[in-house]
Formats: C-alpha cells, sequence, structure tokens
C-alpha cells in the first residue's frame, strides 16, 4: 500500500498530474490524497460581493475547494475504475508548506506528485515556486510532473549523481519501487566535477549493482560547469523517462534551484523529475 499526495489548485497542469499519477501506478495498491490549499489572499473583491451575510469567507473557499476535489475524485473514479485506489479529500486554509508537511505527517505519506510549469518563450523558470519549496523543505520524495508531459511507459529511468556521499536503501525505496515495477533499466549519471569522490564512487556502484536489477553507470565530465546541460543532453541522447536526485545540502539540487543559475541558462526539463530525500 502506498500513500500519495495530490497537491491541486484546480489548473491544467495540476490535474495532468494527478492523472500521470494514477497512471503511473496503475498496478499499486494505493491512496490518494487530493489536496488543495487556500489562504485569504486568494479571496478577491469579487468574491466578497456574493458572499452573503451568514457565511464566512472561510466556508466559503473551502466549501468551493471540497466541491472542485469531488468533481475531480468522481472523474478519476469514472475515468480509471481501479479498485486498487482510494481517494480522499483534503482542504486546508494555511501557509502552503506547513499544510504539505502536517499532511504528510498525519497520513504518512510515502509520495508527493505535483505539477510544474516548464520553460516557455523568454520566462525561463524551471519549476514553480511552490513545486521548488516543496522540494526543498518537505521530508517527502516529490515526483513533479511537467504541464505538457503525457504518461509513457516507463522504460529508461536515470539517477544523476556525484558520488559524494554514501547512500541507503531507505532514501531510494520510491526508485527501487518504480524501477521494478516497470522492469526499467536504471542508468546511473555519475556527474565528475572538480573533486575525485574514489572511494565513495566504488561503494555506491555497489550499492546500485545489489538493489537494482539492471543497471549501468555512465560518467560525464561536467560540461563548462553547467550541470544543467550536461544532465539535458544525457536525457535526450539516452531518451531518458524519468530523472532523479537525491536532495541534501551542497547537492546538485541546491545548484539547481539557484536563482542566478535558473536565470542565466535556458534550461528546459520536460520530463518526471525524482527529488529523493537523503536518510
Amino acid at each position: 500500500m502506498k500513500t500519495i499526495l495530490l497537491p491541486t489548485d484546480f489548473s491544467k497542469n495540476s490535474i495532468n498530474a494527478i492523472n500521470y499519477a494514477v497512471k503511473l501506478l496503475e498496478h499499486d495498491t494505493c491512496s490518494f490524497y487530493v489536496m488543495n490549499v487556500q489562504k485569504a489572499s486568494s479571496f478577491i473583491s469579487d468574491d466578497l460581493m456574493t458572499v452573503s451575510s451568514s457565511a464566512t469567507i472561510y466556508n466559503t473557499l473551502v466549501d468551493a475547494a471540497k466541491r472542485s476535489i469531488s468533481n475531480i475524485i468522481s472523474q478519476l473514479k469514472k475515468k480509471y475504475k481501479n479498485k486498487s485506489h482510494t481517494f480522499y479529500s483534503i482542504v486546508d486554509y494555511d501557509n502552503f508548506i506547513d499544510a504539505i508537511n502536517q499532511t504528510c505527517e498525519v497520513n504518512s505519506v510515502d509520495l508527493i506528485i505535483m505539477g510544474t510549469k516548464g520553460a516557455s518563450g523568454l520566462n525561463k523558470i524551471l519549476f514553480g515556486s511552490n513545486t521548488v519549496h516543496v522540494m526543498q523543505r518537505c521530508n517527502v520524495p516529490v515526483l513533479a510532473i511537467p504541464d505538457t508531459c503525457k504518461f509513457k511507459k516507463i522504460d529508461t529511468v536515470a539517477f544523476s549523481c556525484s558520488f559524494s556521499t554514501s547512500y541507503a536503501a531507505q532514501s531510494f525505496k520510491i526508485l527501487i519501487d518504480l524501477v521494478s515495477n516497470f522492469k526499467a533499466k536504471l542508468k546511473v549519471l555519475h556527474v565528475i566535477e572538480d573533486y575525485n569522490f574514489e572511494e565513495k564512487r566504488i561503494e555506491n556502484m555497489n550499492f546500485f549493482k545489489e538493489n537494482f536489477i539492471e543497471v549501468t553507470v555512465d560518467r560525464k565530465p561536467l560540461e563548462d560547469k553547467d550541470v544543467f546541460k550536461t544532465i539535458h543532453d544525457y536525457i535526450i541522447s539516452n531518451d531518458v523517462k524519468i530523472i532523479a536526485m537525491l536532495s541534501k545540502k551542497h547537492s546538485f539540487l541546491e545548484r539547481l534551484f539557484s536563482k542566478h543559475v535558473v536565470e542565466t541558462f535556458a534550461f528546459k526539463i520536460d520530463i518526471p523529475f525524482l527529488v529523493l530525500k537523503q536518510h
């Protein structure tokens, strides 16, 4: 049994992520928590004009969100008819990250799956701010689904790293299950930087061979100190369906979300991005 949190703001990309999640976990027994987080600032002046004297802003917002989630769940049940999937509705009126963290803790969430907006035109932003904050501040793995991404059979998954730390199987449980369920190949992209972690490299290569059936390790030098380009080129050349990284201090992930780097380099990721949490 997996417990999956599906945050939604009812936008097209969040609905796309929910559909992706249901298809991805088609053969798993899952409890899906479809969650919307409201805040007072989202209640605009036009809405205030329609609130009756007996209603409160809180009740109006929450009731509307509950109805929207009920509609989403009804459509999912009708479309997929999967008896192994159970859906629950959550509406919170709180700070977004606090609400996500509380829900994860109370319901023992295994994975958060949420939509993102890819880069386009001159506005080169890797992900929406909410998704970035969840990746950075939550203790649960996050699978980010770009808005244009449709589900395809997962035959190749890549994990990108620098082999600078030791790995524990607990941190990789979601990735191990994902690769196993789809009988996918795991390609480990070792991006070689200025530091040589030879001892860790050997240790971690053994870790992957012990925990994954079909795994290859590719070593690539960092191109012009550009993490984006190195990883993006690898994704394209190997037809990778999901890219995964491990979140820890001083990691690729920190650099990936550096404002300067994101604004400077026009990097666009158009496949799901799995962020694992180090234990």
